[in-house]
């Protein structure tokens, strides 16, 4: 009887391990799972990255309030009518020069 049991209990110690350690076992399967959930998240971050290009591209091509901003804060540009006033932030000593 002993022998029998054993004989079982080796059986389903067989059976359980291609289960859990095997090409398509448990814990392959819990591993996929956590990377499927990484790869969804990177995809959800580059989905709001590319709607906020999508948003700024549309609004390059539709009005000129955009591409003025640019012009003004990338490029320094200003109108022909305009006067470009720049206030420098005032300098001071050094005390421990003195």
């Amino acid at each position: 009887m002993k022998i029998l049991l054993g004989l079982l209990g080796a059986l389903i110690v067989a059976v359980q391990v291609p289960l859990w350690t095997g090409k398509g076992g448990w814990l392959r399967a819990w591993e996929i799972d956590r990377q499927l959930e990484a790869q969804r998240a990177r995809n959800g971050n580059l989905e709001a990255r590319n709607a906020a290009l999508a948003a700024e591209v549309r609004d390059l091509k539709q009005g000129l309030e955009a591409i003025e901003e640019r012009a003004r804060h990338e490029l320094g540009m200003v109108r022909s009518d305009e006067v470009f006033y720049q206030i420098a932030a005032p300098v001071r000593a050094n005390p421990a020069s003195r």
